[in-house]
């Protein structure tokens, strides 16, 4: 041994072992992700469980606690699991074991709980020492010839026992409850299926094997969620690739109640907790992003959920149920990563790899299930055969068994006399004395028969493979009839996005602002139609000294874009505009819109943003700029005129501008001017403008109007009119003095 060996020897003795650590941590974190990818997070592909599952249905069988016994606490259960395969957490395993039991988790529940097992209000299930549990027959499915020499035993943790390390799988179970796992780099999320779409899938892959995606999603026409409600995807890209995104909805219906409308949720989507989804409505109504409500309730009971929204008189419905999907959980999403384990290797895999592999799997199995019952049937026909030679020579076996000293002389008699095996011979030596009845013989004969026949059944199955698939297409058939249901999730071919117009419904309004900042929105039906020269109805109930100053008419799903004194712009959507009763003096721009040392001088109606605005200022400044570039709004609000820093100037008036149209401009002291718009070019945010009228002293723009009639109307302060032609007031350049409109006292 060289001396270098040696040293290495003796540093092993002493505990010292030299290693390059990026190395060893590389090693050591893959083996811990491997461990967690095989051994933790990700089901595999042949029985469709992970190792805990497959542990605690294995324990549970080996317990007893079959479907047609009495169950047994939980805690014993539990105990069994962790003392005997699985040397873990025994939260962990009872966790498992509780979603296993619970309706509104798996599509099809393997383990049955008596007790409280949870709820879907995200409720903890009760101590283990509590509950009491035992297998579904479902579960029965998965177990099932797991004694026939199908599967591979391997030792426990400790080596003390053995155990499956998969279970027989006759039960589709990763496509019938999914799968949801967190590993070290790659995660599973497979949706639950309907039993009876899974196994005419089956049947129709084992009778095609090339059978198009296209075909096989008529067929799996999407994913089935134990919480019902509907689902829309891609279903044949997710079914192509194993990868695909899904947007989930619950069920709605309208009821009437208390002679009001009722928007009444009766399904929620997958994994969504219910008593969370109902606060969260209740936060949207109490901030009134949801509007129209007047009561909010859950009156679900056991299995049945009924959760219900009140809405106040005249509400619609509809837009209620809109505004649910918008902003609550009542509509979710599920991205699906079909990820398996595949002969011990995670791999991402399509509907058809999925179908092939449990096709595949089913034929070891079976071919293996037939094997074991072929030898028991060749052993027991020999055991038969042997007795049957004995009983046709029962007076000299009885005589040949008295003379002989020892049991092995006995045995050996028989073999040599009767030409017997030793097992036959052993098997002569066991019966018993009214087992020699002719009854008895008749017995044997039959049995020795039906054992040739199924001997000959059996060496068919193994001789050929069209045996094997039938026995599959026989046994999925079997599953379908035993355990198929109704599809309880609705697939729709595409969910739109909620845009707006679905949240709000489309009226045509009047928003009025006073003087003094106040604004309303109020229906266009609460102003009467009548003839001139009557008294008008009350528009407002406004405050001493205060008037309206601006009166719009437009739809609720118009921007209101309001300009500030310093040139700002503050946008609004009319329905944001609180609805109030024509007594009502509205609400004050300063608290909506949140200004400081500024106030509104200017509010226009937009449907889109397609056209120009005009601007005019006190000193006669103009600016035209593209509606475009107000066409993002912002909460805080943009510069849309760059007024002078020293508040000497001020905005008076914005206006809607097309091309082509004209212009006037009127000043304080009577004088008005007309121009084309075109002769001021369009400008960006943060110029100020060019001169639109020349004034005299002291002399100040009070109004901006865009021509598109053949009249003007001029009102003075002291509530003096005139109607006028435009062509009256002579057309000029931009920048001059105008002509007389009024004149002034």
């Amino acid at each position: 041994m060289t001396p270098s060996e040696t040293d290495k020897i003796n540093e092993i003795e002493k505990g010292i072992i030299q290693a390059e650590v990026s190395e060893e941590m590389k090693k050591a974190y893959l083996d811990y992700a491997m461990s967690v990818i095989v051994s933790r997070a990700i089901p595999a592909i042949e029985d469709g469980l992970k190792p805990v599952q497959r542990r605690i249905l294995y324990s549970m069988q080996a317990m007893g606690l079959k479907p047609n016994t009495s169950t047994k606490k939980s805690a014993r259960i539990v105990g069994d699991v962790i003392g005997k395969y699985h040397p873990h957490g025994d939260s962990a395993v009872y966790e498992t074991m509780v979603r296993m039991a619970q309706e509104f988790s798996l599509r099809y529940p393997l383990v049955f709980g008596q007790g409280n097992f949870g709820s879907i209000d995200g409720d903890e299930a009760a101590a283990m020492r509590y509950t009491e549990a035992k297998l579904m027959p479902i579960s029965s499915e998965l177990l099932a010839d797991i004694d026939k020499e199908t599967v591979k035993f391997v030792p426990n943790y400790d080596a003390s026992l053995k155990e499956p390390s998969l279970l027989p799988g006759k039960l589709p179970a990763l496509m019938l409850n999914g799968a949801t796992g967190i590993a070290v780099g790659m995660a599973t999320n497979i949706p639950p299926h309907n039993l009876t779409e899974v196994c005419d899938a089956i049947i129709a892959y084992v009778n095609k094997p090339n059978i198009e995606i296209k075909e096989l999603t008529k067929i799996i026409t999407g994913p089935d969620f134990p919480t019902g409600g509907s689902v829309s995807g891609d279903m044949e890209e997710l079914y192509e690739t194993g990868r695909g995104r899904l947007i989930l909805r619950g069920k709605t219906k309208i009821e009437t109640i208390k002679k009001k409308d009722a928007v009444v949720i009766t399904e929620i989507p997958y994994m969504v907790n219910k008593s969370t989804l109902v606060e969260q409505i209740a936060v949207l109504v109490r901030d009134k992003k949801i509007r129209d409500v007047s009561d909010l309730r859950d009156e679900s009971s056991k299995g049945q959920i009924r959760i219900v929204i009140e809405l106040r008189k005249g509400a619609n419905p509809d837009l209620i149920v809109n505004a649910l999907y918008k902003y609550t959980r009542l509509q979710d999403s599920f991205s699906v990563n079909f990820l398996a384990l595949v002969n011990g290797q995670p791999k991402v895999l399509g509907l058809k790899q999925v179908l092939k592999e449990y096709v595949e799997y089913r034929k070891k199995i079976i071919t293996k299930r037939t094997e074991f019952e072929l030898k028991k049937a060749k052993e027991r026909k020999e055991l038969v055969e042997g007795l049957l030679i004995a009983l046709k020579n029962i007076d000299a076996v009885i005589s040949l068994i008295k003379k002989s000293k020892t049991k092995n002389e006995a045995m050996e008699g028989l073999m040599k006399k009767y030409k017997l095996s030793q097992r036959q011979a052993e098997a002569v030596l066991e019966t018993r004395l009214q087992q020699l009845t002719s009854l008895e013989v008749d017995k044997l004969k039959k049995e020795e028969e039906e054992l040739k026949k199924l001997i000959k059944e059996l060496d068919n199955i193994l001789g050929d493979i069209k045996e094997v698939i039938k026995i599959i297409v026989k046994e999925v058939k079997e599953l379908k009839n035993k355990y198929g249901d109704e599809r309880r999730t609705r697939v729709l071919k595409k969910i739109n996005e909620i845009s707006e117009k679905d949240l709000v419904q489309k009226k045509d309004v009047i928003v009025t602002i006073t003087d003094k900042g106040y604004v309303k929105r109020m229906d266009v039906s609460s102003y009467r139609q009548q003839r001139r020269g009557g008294k008008g109805v009350i528009g407002s109930n406004l405050a001493t000294d205060d008037f309206t100053r601006q009166l719009i008419s437009c739809s609720t799903l118009d921007y209101l874009m309001f300009f500030t004194s310093r040139g700002r712009v503050l946008w609004l959507k009319a329905h944001d505009i609180p609805e109030a009763e024509r007594y009502s003096k509205g609400r004050a721009l300063t608290n909506l819109l949140g200004l400081k040392n500024e106030e509104v001088t200017s509010v226009i109606s937009v449907k889109s943003f397609d056209d120009y605005l005009f601007m005019a200022t006190k000193k006669g400044i103009v600016k035209k700029i593209a509606l475009s570039h107000f066409s993002k709004p912002r909460a805080s609000g943009v510069r849309a005129i760059n007024l002078p820093a020293d508040h000497s100037d001020n905005l008076i008036g914005v206006e809607v501008l097309k091309e082509g149209q004209e212009v006037t401009l009127a000043t304080k002291k009577g004088q008005a001017i007309r121009f084309n718009a075109d002769d001021v070019r369009a400008m960006g945010r943060a110029s100020y403008g060019v001169a639109g009228i020349k004034l005299k002293p002291n002399d100040e723009v009070v109004s901006l109007e865009v021509l598109g009639t053949a009249n003007i109307l001029t009102v003075t302060e002291k509530g003096y009119g005139k109607r006028t032609a435009v062509e009256d007031y002579r057309k000029t350049a931009r920048a001059g003095k105008g002509v007389i409109n009024l004149k002034v006292s």
